[in-house]
């Protein structure tokens, strides 16, 4: 299972993409529950904010659209964890 975190928008308007491999991580276990877990269901469309980040979240077969000022709790969680995994 892949995740894929891209983040778009901004002042420079850059996009940046972060992903992983679950079943290639140490704690596969641990980010399967995580991710089930998730309210993949009750992420509301927004419309995004000039100068802001929109996140593009996607783990088949869900994926959400999140404008920044609703990246908190497990979302923003998800984000920093995906980022910290890809950067290694």
């Amino acid at each position: 299972m892949k995740v894929v975190v891209s983040r778009s928008g901004g002042f420079a308007g850059l996009r940046v993409t972060w992903d992983l491999q679950v079943d290639e991580q140490p704690d596969a276990a641990a980010w399967m529950k995580f991710l089930e877990e998730l309210p993949w269901d009750e992420a509301e469309d927004t419309t995004p904010a000039p100068d802001r980040y929109v996140y593009r979240i996607r783990c088949a077969p869900h994926e959400v659209v999140l404008a920044e000022p609703q990246v908190q709790g497990a979302w923003k969680d998800l984000i920093d964890r995906v980022r910290a995994a890809s950067e290694r």
